[in-house]
């Protein structure tokens, strides 16, 4: 059964719907420019307790940064972007941190750089949260669990896990109402359709 991670979560009622639908993580995007932005405290607050895996999505963190922000946010995992992923993600496997390793997709895709420690995230070749779909084509025939993103919602989910395939899916602004808040029938029906329910 397929892994599912709903991102871009601010407000009870979202993780909840998320949680109630059987998604397996819910990710907290610490970005202060994305309409998704949450603060550490408010993080730890609505995943506390909900019995899922909770991930820290930031941007440029250094390794130092992002083990005081997932200590603060008391998070399980971190998804980090940008610049100083491959120090930050080092040092937060050696916290005993899951990571969830963004792959930028542009074309055809050689995970070699990204050790076995790591789960990739393959996404659209932009910051996440952008809804653009990438050519699923270009990641035929990889032979290593990785985690789907980039343009998913309800309409196209059940396509994209037919053909391509991953060991997990993660959606956000494919499953909002307005830019930063989650349309709850939306996300109901991602879950449930990523996991065949």
């Amino acid at each position: 059964m397929t892994w599912v991670k709903v991102c871009g979560l601010s407000r009870p009622s979202e993780v909840e719907a998320a949680v109630a639908a059987g998604a397996d993580a819910v990710g907290f995007v610490f970005y202060e420019p994305s309409p998704r932005h949450v603060t550490p405290e408010l993080a730890r607050s609505l995943g506390a307790g909900r019995g899922v895996m909770t991930v820290a999505v930031t941007v440029g963190l250094d390794a130092d940064s992002l083990l005081h922000l997932a200590d603060m946010a008391g998070v399980d995992a971190v998804q980090p972007h940008g610049d100083n992923a491959e120090p930050a993600a080092a040092a937060a496997l050696d916290a005993g941190l899951a990571v969830l390793r963004p792959v930028r997709v542009s074309g055809p895709v050689d995970l070699g750089a990204i050790s076995g420690d790591e789960l990739p995230l393959l996404d659209s070749d932009s910051v996440g949260g952008t809804g653009v779909v990438f050519d699923w084509s270009w990641i035929e025939g990889l032979d290593r669990p990785f985690v789907l993103a980039g343009g998913l919602g309800p309409d196209n989910i059940e396509e994209a896990i037919a053909r391509a395939a991953p060991w997990g899916v993660d959606a956000s602004s494919g499953l909002e109402s307005a830019p930063g808040v989650k349309d709850l029938t939306k996300v109901a029906a991602f879950v449930n359709k990523a996991k065949g329910t």
